[in-house]
């Protein structure tokens, strides 16, 4: 038995020592290295923290991008998406409550011109970026609302769309929330 218990018991201390405390601190280590130190990237206005870039907020002025809908009203202790399928009576209604909403807020757009993205919760809640078209859909409302031309709120989306990962990983998108920061410095 003690040649059985001896080693068993002496992997179990390094496998927790490495797990435990080597793997942990070796992962809070890298992280120091990335933007925000590991802490998120905060946005700040004017010496004030505005939010962060990584985590989505809740836009329903119609004189601000419109963020992506939420499960879970952007609370980032309960990330989650709403768990209901595409033929879910409950949530085909909610759906179709934001398609309307949208097109009472945005006239002249068509139904079928909506990006799912502005009508569908992400599957965490918490997707802070939309693609540039669902960005560009709601320039000629912003247009009206503050005054400014379309082609410059066109520019402005322009300078805040990123490319996908290194060229290659996932969607061009736009950051919602550091697209509005700089919609209310334009003058």
């Amino acid at each position: 038995m003690k040649t059985h218990l001896s080693p068993a018991l002496r992997l179990t201390l390094v496998m927790l020592v490495l797990l435990a405390i080597i793997y942990p601190l070796l992962v809070a280590g890298i992280s120091r290295l990335a933007p925000g130190g590991g802490q998120g990237e905060t946005v700040v206005v004017n010496g004030k923290v505005v939010g962060y870039s990584r985590i989505g907020q809740a836009f329903t002025e119609d004189r601000y991008f419109n963020s992506r809908p939420s499960a879970v009203e952007y609370n980032a202790a309960g990330s989650a998406g709403s768990n209901k399928g595409p033929s879910n009576p409950d949530y085909l209604t909610t759906v179709q409550a934001r398609i309307d909403t949208f097109l009472v807020h945005n006239p002249g757009v068509q139904k079928a011109d909506i990006p799912a993205e502005l009508v569908t919760a992400s599957g965490s809640g918490l997707d802070p970026d939309l693609s540039p078209v669902a960005a560009r859909i709601q320039v000629a409302r912003i247009a009206n609302v503050r005054g400014i031309s379309v082609e410059k709120l066109n520019q402005l989306v322009d300078s805040h769309t990123e490319g996908p990962l290194l060229g290659l990983f996932g969607p061009a998108r736009v950051n919602v929330l550091r697209l509005n920061v700089s919609l209310d410095e334009l003058k």
